[in-house]
């Protein structure tokens, strides 16, 4: 479903960063762990197709990201792929819904208001589908963050460091609405962070770290 090859990234000031051979199967759950400047949130800008990698390849549903055209990429990404941001980004002019019908348009659907409300109802933010985001708590703008990657029944969902600016209460239930609705639409799931919280009640197969250069399998460790 997903596939990473000899991977590196070149700054500007000469750092390099590589990392090693990913192969992610669909519908599987994944923690990507590493010590601050690792190169998780780069790595994960590099899958979603918004940071071009100096050398390498991501090939996911058996397209190669960076073989694309500018726009076809961003047409690929928008269908396929799903980012849910540490902050949300919302359009502060904008309503809930409206930032959603934007999400599908930016895709190349139509407006459609029935998975709208589907994915907000699965959120329990549906009541809040006319308010603008400077009108939501924190918690609350992170879930329409989490709809927005989600609206689009994107393949692969990826979220960096979901619960960083969050309260335990509301952590803990972004963590498990990610799971869960990854789970229930058959999304590729891959969540980076440093959050104890986050590994601790993500019980789930799969970790890369990149501290280590080492891809496990969590089940084998237990």
């Amino acid at each position: 479903m997903l596939q990473t090859t000899s991977l590196t990234k070149t700054f500007a000031n000469g750092a390099t960063l590589r990392f090693p051979d990913w192969n992610v199967g669909s519908g599987e759950q994944w923690l990507l762990l590493g010590e601050s400047g690792s190169g998780k949130t780069t790595l994960l800008h590099i899958l979603g197709g918004l940071l071009r990698p100096s050398q390498g390849r991501v090939v996911l549903d058996m397209k190669d990201l960076y073989a694309l055209s500018a726009q076809q990429l961003d047409r690929f990404r928008g269908r396929r792929i799903g980012i849910v941001f540490q902050q949300p980004h919302l359009i502060r002019s904008m309503t809930v819904e409206e930032n959603l019908v934007l999400a599908q348009r930016f895709a190349g659907f139509g407006k459609d208001v029935l998975r709208i409300r589907e994915v907000l109802n699965a959120l329990d933010m549906d009541h809040k589908r006319g308010s603008y985001p400077q009108q939501l708590s924190q918690g609350q703008a992170q879930r329409v963050g989490i709809a927005r990657a989600l609206v689009n029944r994107p393949a692969l969902l990826l979220a960096d460091e979901p619960t960083s600016s969050l309260d335990n209460r509301n952590a803990d239930a972004v963590i498990r609405l990610l799971s869960g609705l990854a789970a229930s639409e058959g999304a590729t799931l891959i969540i980076s962070t440093h959050d104890d919280r986050v590994k601790e009640a993500f019980f789930k197969d799969f970790i890369i770290d990149l501290s280590h250069e080492r891809i496990s399998d969590q089940l084998e460790k237990s």
